[in-house]
């Protein structure tokens, strides 16, 4: 009989880490996740993990230094305690973004933390649609970035009954061309590619849009939305040239700022997509794809040694 997988939180996502515990039928087992009055982050595991493998669920989403901290040292307590695996499970993968230096004497940041999770003792690491790919080579342990393709490409067209003669799916850049390929060939529809430059740092212009969009409806696929800037302007974009509609779909709706509520200002954007990697604030026009089924199969495989081909990249 094959043991029930021991899973473990911090405060960063705890409804999806309880949502995948539902599914697996295994409990979110109790650690002590607390704060010095100065900040300082305590952790302390209460349930014995001594030659067994662990699951720590925890995306590193705002606050993202404390989401970071929380896993750091959950691992480094399950390391001291003689854990047998320890798989950081981080649906939500920050500093991902910061993977070269954009500019001299700049850290790479996304190799720092690849770097701490594997001083602290980590030997497994699950993500969903990194930022950039390239982050995998900064591991010299398993690392399986899951893709969310298949399920929210399904789930998107169930909520849209798209018509695939009628929309085209669109990448917000030339960097997210494989995304926005992998989905149009899930829906069956043609491609096009919004063109922009960024001047500085949250800033973006858009240029023109190549491909046919006059009369469809647009899906924007992207890995992530922060601010929504780039979003809201490249919906805007795509209404210019002539869309009937324009949706978008994003794995991390990080959402930081007033993003949410620009997002339900706007006239170009009729709906964005997402996933609860990071935990969502409710708006009439953010739909959530669960993907706490995606996680407990992954999951359930690696605590059984199965393939879990079928959902990585």
């Amino acid at each position: 009989m094959v043991e029930k997988p021991l899973l473990f939180t911090g405060n960063a996502n705890r409804p999806l880490a309880d949502a995948v515990s539902k599914i697996l039928k295994a409990p979110i087992l109790p650690a002590n996740v607390t704060r010095f009055n100065d900040g300082e982050t305590r952790v302390q595991i209460q349930h014995t993990v001594r030659g067994k493998p662990v699951f720590i669920i925890q995306s590193t989403c705002a606050p993202v230094n404390d989401s970071l901290m929380e896993l750091l040292f959950m691992a480094d307590a399950m390391r001291r305690s003689s854990a047998e695996k320890i798989v950081a499970v981080i649906p939500y993968y920050g500093y991902s973004r910061q993977d070269y230096q954009m500019a001299p004497r700049e850290p790479v940041s996304a190799r720092v933390v690849a770097d701490l999770l594997q001083a602290v003792g980590v030997t497994n690491v699950v993500t969903i649609d990194i930022h950039s790919v390239k982050a995998q080579g900064f591991f010299g342990i398993p690392f399986d970035n899951l893709n969310t393709t298949r399920i929210a490409s399904e789930f998107i067209q169930k909520n849209l009954d798209l018509d695939p003669s009628n929309t085209v799916v669109v990448s917000p850049d030339a960097g997210g061309v494989k995304r926005a390929q992998d989905f149009a060939a899930k829906l069956n529809t043609p491609l096009a590619i919004i063109h922009k430059r960024r001047p500085a740092p949250g800033q973006v212009q858009i240029t023109h849009v190549v491909g046919d969009v006059a009369g469809k409806t647009c899906l924007m696929i992207d890995d992530m939305v922060d601010t929504g800037g780039s979003l809201l302007n490249g919906a805007q974009a795509l209404k210019d040239a002539g869309a009937k509609s324009v949706y978008a779909y994003a794995t991390h709706a990080v959402l930081s700022g007033s993003a949410v509520e620009n997002i339900e200002k706007s006239q170009a954007l009729e709906r964005l997509f997402t996933t609860d990697t990071i935990p969502q604030k409710k708006s009439k026009k953010i739909t959530v794809c669960p993907i706490a089924p995606v996680l407990a199969k992954v999951i359930h495989a690696i605590q059984t040694n199965e393939s879990i081909s079928p959902f990585v990249d």
